[in-house]
């Protein structure tokens, strides 16, 4: 059996990894996958930051947010259901240009982007939804946050997806409980809906478009995850069919629910109690008529927190692993903990990394640096799915229309120039480190005639 192509296009993995996987994921699994790995801390922390840019009119960040997943979404689908194979966008940047460095740099940013989301969350989780029981400082949890999921991640507690599941299902829970309150308040005539048009800032200052499609980036921050699901593919019975459904059936679902609780937060909170909350939708818990418990809804928003941050701990040592074992990064990135079988160095290394973000930045500047990263990928593929469409495959598969990727790379380059220079500064840092680290490995192997790149 010849061995899987490497993803970065410089090696391929061994062991275990060179089998095929099963293919015994339905199409409604992968449906749960696609919506609980969109459904998380986003949106439990973003409405706050959205509205101190934009006021009581959030919800219309979140849907410019939302149609620019979309539109990237139809470049996953077809890619996704052409090549199902675990991979995601360093697979097709490596399938478009076969350029190693490339195909790494991908790889690498998405790595990054997961270690910035789940340092922002570590910021969050110390947040109103904490100082419900007890008030620490933010900074102090946010280190201890990490280093708790860091052992978590390292004991292999959280391989099982019904546990994801479940704690998916408390998150939902905790959004439909928001929506739920919005009802009850439009039903007794407390709801503002003149909110729901007001774009003035907290501090009275009009919004214009530009303020708007800058909060999109924020907004955006809440919808990302879809892309993850492009790794579930190799196990999804007819991935070729099942993906596409799947990918768009939960980002419609993700993104209804989204944009009705923005709506909700909007005529039931003020903007300006909503800008200044760490947790927004505690607040509108709070000022609902339903009499629900502050700490029972605080645990929810705290599990659906917690489980998005475990998630991209993760993801973010598993790449770095896969890169190791690739001979892409340093072999010492591929070690795995012979007693516990999880990659303990890439663990260490990811832990380290995060922990440096989150003592250098806050969840706004932290969520920013993830969604930068993530539109600079999402562009490359838009473009890499016009580019593949001169490879030919046997199977059919889904086909997006010709300006659909287009509108997808534009989309993405607007909201990439309303990103701060910082915001730019920490995201190239954090590639450099990856491109320090590739180019010490090509060198090291090259000086001991290992390879010839």
């Amino acid at each position: 059996m010849a061995k899987p192509e490497s993803v970065t296009g410089e090696g391929a993995q061994t062991g275990e990894s060179s089998g095929k996987l099963s293919r015994s994921v339905s199409t409604p699994l992968l449906l749960a996958f696609v919506t609980g790995n969109i459904v998380g801390a986003g949106i439990y922390v973003a409405p706050g930051e959205v509205a101190a840019q934009v006021g009581g009119g959030i919800w219309l960040p979140f849907l410019i947010a939302f149609v620019v997943a979309l539109l990237t979404a139809f470049s996953y689908a077809e890619l996704v259901s052409k090549y199902p194979r675990a991979g995601g966008a360093a697979l097709f940047v490596h399938r478009g240009y076969r350029i190693p460095i490339f195909s790494f740099l991908a790889a690498f940013a998405v790595m990054c982007s997961a270690l910035a989301s789940a340092s922002g969350i570590a910021h969050a989780f110390g947040g109103d939804y904490l100082e419900t029981f007890i008030d620490l400082p933010e900074i102090a949890v946010a280190v201890v946050f990490i280093l708790i999921l860091a052992l978590i991640n390292y004991l292999g507690i959280l391989g099982s997806a019904r546990l994801n599941m479940v704690l998916t299902i408390i998150s939902v829970i905790g959004l439909l409980v928001v929506i739920v309150v919005g009802i009850a308040a439009i039903a007794q005539g407390q709801a503002d809906f003149s909110q729901l048009l007001s774009f003035d800032a907290p501090g009275g200052e009009e919004v214009g478009g530009l303020v708007i499609i800058g909060a999109a980036t924020v907004a955006f921050y809440a919808l990302i995850g879809f892309e993850d699901s492009a790794n579930m593919a190799e196990e999804a019975k007819d991935a070729s069919r099942a993906y596409p459904r799947a990918l768009f059936g939960g980002l419609l679902l993700a993104g209804g629910l989204y944009i009705a609780v923005c709506l909700v937060a909007a005529i039931v909170v003020p903007a300006g109690t909503l800008a200044g909350s760490s947790g927004p939708l505690l607040e509108v818990v709070n000022a609902g008529p339903i009499p629900i418990p502050p700490a029972l809804f605080s645990i929810a928003a705290l599990v659906g927190i917690t489980n998005t941050a475990l998630i991209n701990l993760i993801i973010a040592s598993r790449v770095l692993y896969g890169m190791g074992c690739e001979g892409v990064l340093p072999s010492a990135f591929g070690k795995v903990d012979p007693r516990r079988r999880t990659p303990v160095v890439a663990i260490v290394f990811t832990t380290a990394l995060a922990l440096v973000l989150a003592l250098t930045g806050d969840f706004g500047d932290l969520s920013k640096t993830t969604v930068l990263l993530l539109l600079a990928i999402f562009a490359i593929v838009n473009v890499t799915t016009l580019v593949l469409r001169r490879d030919r495959v046997s199977h059919e598969h889904f086909t997006a229309p010709f300006v659909i990727p287009i509108l997808g790379a534009l989309t993405c380059v607007i909201l990439l120039t309303q990103q701060q220079p910082g915001i730019w500064l920490r995201a190239v840092i954090l590639v450099a480190i990856g491109l320090v680290l590739y180019l010490g490995n090509l060198a090291f192997k090259r000086r001991a005639g290992e390879v010839s790149v």
